[in-house]
């Protein structure tokens, strides 16, 4: 049997107030040709279908049309979660109608957990599907006593190797946080302290864990049991990571064969530092304009209108960092003794400070002339 793991679509996201819906436009029809052209026999999607427990209207008819496409048109069936992002509930509308057509929704945990069976030339595999939970959820929905994700997941791994067919493959979808995995800023905690890493010997008896929540394709513990990562970069701590699917093929007797598959972005996410002049300079010669970019600029001086100088040659620069402003990299704290100084000597200690330089007579004289207009009221 052929799978397709994937994870983390973040539908409807929003990046510095940018939307991101087309670039993952982009990326999913590449994820559709994709399963046309491997064959692929069905489609897990583990968990952060959405960016947010209520997505845009917009989001939502992408997604429709995407699945519409996988399984209307390819005949794949699909099988996804809810991830710590989604809207469980909203989510497994009209799940039991929609599993007749082969797409097969677990939005909020239940205590069933029933596998999907999907049947190729070898038999039947049982795909198990745990949608995130917190140890409250699982208390909630069992009445046992759980305190940890490690615990609940614990307790639920359990339950479903009771009643698991141990001759046949078994496959495990889970959004949830495998102790010891990379983390990136645009994941979202699943809570404070550490106490929702997982151990990954718990899912040491399936053929395949197919696990959503980090961002970044990697394993732990063995290749099996595996991140696919996100379909784009979310943040710019993800700028070196490279974006992919995973490709899995299980023979027989369940032992699998991985592949990644990259995805292209329509604008790759980068970081650019530098002086302004020389940015401004090499963005002539730059052929991937239309990036997304955080700017570093080292210049150690003001300079007005910075962030529209850099947009009429970068479009798309989200945000730009100053550390040419700072001494040292290090901001000097200021105590309530500093505060007591006048205008001028708080002025000229905040510019030595950000500059390293002492501010000259003209830029004082400058300073006091602005200083006196605004005790008088005028405008500057």
């Amino acid at each position: 049997m052929r799978l397709l793991h994937t994870s983390d679509w973040h539908l409807g996201r929003q990046f510095h107030n940018v939307s991101l819906l087309e670039d993952q436009r982009h990326v999913l029809e590449q994820i559709i040709n994709i399963i046309g052209e491997q064959k692929v026999d069905v489609l897990l999607i583990a968990g952060d279908i959405y960016d947010r427990s209520v997505p845009p209207a917009n989001a939502v008819a992408l997604l429709d049309e995407v699945l519409h496409r996988i399984n209307q048109e390819l005949g794949v069936p699909v099988i996804l979660i809810a991830g710590n992002h989604d809207g469980a509930d909203r989510l497994a509308f009209a799940a039991r109608q929609l599993a007749r057509s082969g797409i097969h929704i677990v939005g909020p945990l239940n205590s069933e957990l029933q596998p999907v069976l999907l049947q190729d030339d070898h038999g039947e595999v049982e795909f198990y599907s745990l949608p995130y939970a917190d140890p409250a959820t699982v208390r909630d929905v069992f009445d046992v006593a759980v305190y940890t994700h490690e615990e609940a997941m614990a307790f639920l791994l359990q339950k479903i190797q009771a009643n698991k067919n141990k001759t046949q493959r078994g496959v495990l979808m889970s959004h949830c946080f495998i102790d010891g995995g990379e983390a990136s800023d645009s994941e979202r905690p699943l809570s404070i302290g550490g106490a929702d890493k997982i151990s990954p010997k718990l899912f040491a008896d399936f053929d395949y864990v197919a696990l959503g929540h980090l961002h970044g394709p990697q394993f732990k513990q063995q290749e099996t049991i595996r991140y696919s990562g996100s379909i784009l970069k979310y943040s710019f701590s993800e700028t070196k990571q490279k974006k992919s699917v995973t490709l899995v093929d299980m023979d027989a007797k369940g032992n699998c064969c991985l592949q990644k598959i990259p995805l292209q972005a329509k604008r790759d996410m980068r970081v650019i530092e530098g002086y302004l002049q020389d940015i401004l300079t090499q963005a002539q010669d730059d052929t991937e304009r239309e990036d997304y970019l955080l700017i570093r600029l080292l210049d150690t001086h003001a300079i007005l209108n910075v962030m529209n100088k850099l947009r009429e040659v970068y479009p798309n620069v989200l945000h730009v960092e100053r550390p040419g402003l700072l001494k040292a990299g290090e901001r000097k704290s200021i105590d309530n003794r500093e505060k007591l100084k006048g205008e001028m000597p708080l002025f000229l200690d905040f510019y030595e400070q950000m500059t390293d330089e002492q501010l000259s007579e003209p830029g004082k004289k400058l300073i006091a002339e602005l200083l006196d207009k605004i005790h008088r009221g005028q405008a500057i």
